[in-house]
């Protein structure tokens, strides 16, 4: 194996988890029980695939932001196909909403960064994010779990 190839493969290691969690977000799919995000998996597989075929160009640049680049636009490219939420955390969110959720929140980008990523303006992005979060917080939040009684505990 090449170094640069065993250079993509850590690359790959270490940063794959992060990048399916995110892709999972922006599908809207459960992460739970494994292979619940068919359509997050196949994202993370092409952002990586292009980020293999641009290792070369990558010197000195931070590969994960390439990886990411190339995964927030093809969810934006692909987003018709993510209208209905699938269960997951972020599922009443509008695609274009999930994408700038995602990037500002959990990715910790700046409007200006999110906004060039997702061919938008920062006021737009701030728009989807403020309406994004609006959502989520007037979603009801689920009941607690609680553990359930104890046969000791019942018979008292």
């Amino acid at each position: 194996m090449a170094a640069d190839d065993l250079g993509f493969a850590a690359f790959a290691a270490g940063t794959a988890g992060r990048l399916l969690h995110v892709a999972t977000l922006l599908t809207s799919e459960p992460a739970q029980p494994p292979g619940a995000n068919p359509h997050a998996q196949r994202l993370l597989t092409a952002a990586l695939g292009m980020t293999y075929a641009h290792w070369e160009r990558l010197r000195g640049d931070d590969p994960y932001v390439d990886a990411r680049r190339e995964l927030a636009g093809r969810f934006a490219r692909e987003a018709r196909r993510f209208r209905r939420g699938r269960g997951g955390p972020l599922s009443r969110l509008a695609p274009r909403e999930r994408l700038a959720v995602v990037l500002t929140l959990y990715e910790g980008l700046y409007d200006e960064q999110a906004a060039a990523l997702m061919g938008l303006s920062e006021e737009r992005v701030r728009e989807l994010r403020r309406r994004g979060v609006g959502v989520l917080r007037s979603t009801p939040a689920p009941p607690p779990v609680t553990a359930p009684a104890s046969r000791e505990g019942a018979a008292a």
